[in-house]
């Protein structure tokens, strides 16, 4: 593909020709990323070699050298060089799956390896909406680590007019909870160690103005490693296989977020809510009866 980009399309006779379209990345484990994230998480920094890589701190690295001239104006890559070419100006991310053989360790050199599986049209009641599935693979010294397969939405931009979507209330009986509030240095600090141009993360005036949230957006994959921490730090003695992500409502920079979970047996039951009640992020982890690794 030369460097321009492909017209952006509904058509999806089209953008189904993405489907199978692949690229491979591949990353040094290094303890930097990792040590300024247990920083930016307000812990003393302690990761070193050898240290599994935390839950879905996997997005610390293998992430994209895209030229500030190749950016959009919301920040992300401009679409048509593997993502396909949707004519949709929102991206949202939708949530996903993870399957877990082994963690990643600092010190290992890694290969990422994306695929895209599928591009389906809908139509919501907020307009036309496109979902992209990628799936990851993570390998690391010639063997497999992990899965990941990742969920995308594109949509129209809300209108003036447009009603807010009712929100599903969060479940209720939480066996273990933590109240976290984030701020714009957090969230700026994780859009950084990420290399992650989204202005919904640290833009006020374009996150309002032109996407028309109330305030700044935590990160959906922050959002997912908090949970899976929190999750796994009350499971003593066994093994995370893999973990099921699904995103119901954005979390706001300011508010507080909190943290619940519920243990049932081989699985734990993850999820964050607002202060009303409403669900946020749902993250079910499923585990082995003795602990291995993550």
């Amino acid at each position: 593909m030369t460097s321009s980009s492909p017209e952006l399309t509904l058509d999806m006779g089209q953008l189904r020709k993405w489907i199978g379209r692949t690229e491979t990345v591949e990353d040094h484990i290094d303890a930097r990323p990792a040590r300024l994230m247990e920083a930016t998480l307000d812990r003393e920094p302690s990761a070193s070699i050898g240290d599994p890589v935390p839950p879905f701190w996997h997005y610390l690295y293998f992430n994209a050298e895209v030229p500030a001239s190749r950016l959009k104006e919301d920040g992300h890559e401009k679409l048509g060089r593997f993502l396909p070419p949707i004519d949709l100006p929102r991206r949202m991310w939708a949530g996903g799956r993870v399957t877990i053989h082994k963690p990643l360790r600092i010190g290992q050199q890694a290969t990422k390896t994306s695929i895209i599986r599928d591009v389906i049209a809908k139509e919501g009641r907020s307009g036309s909406l496109c979902f992209v599935t990628v799936e990851h693979t993570f390998e690391a010294d010639g063997e497999h680590c992990f899965t990941e397969v990742q969920d995308i939405v594109y949509r129209e931009m809300p209108t003036s007019d447009s009603t807010p979507k009712q929100g599903t209330p969060a479940p209720r009986g939480a066996d273990a909870s933590r109240v976290i509030v984030t701020d714009p240095v957090m969230l700026f600090r994780y859009s950084a160690l990420i290399f992650y141009g989204h202005r919904i993360h640290y833009d006020a005036d374009y996150t309002r103005d032109v996407e028309g949230y109330p305030g700044l957006v935590v990160h959906g994959p922050l959002s997912v490693a908090l949970l899976s921490d929190f999750g796994v730090e009350h499971t003593a003695n066994r093994t995370l296989r893999s973990f099921d992500i699904r995103a119901h409502s954005p979390m706001f920079c300011g508010d507080s977020i909190h943290l619940e979970m519920k243990n049932e047996g081989d699985s734990v039951k993850t999820w964050a809510r607002g202060d009303d009640g409403t669900l946020c992020m749902a993250v079910s982890l499923n585990f082995d009866s003795e602990k291995e690794g993550i």
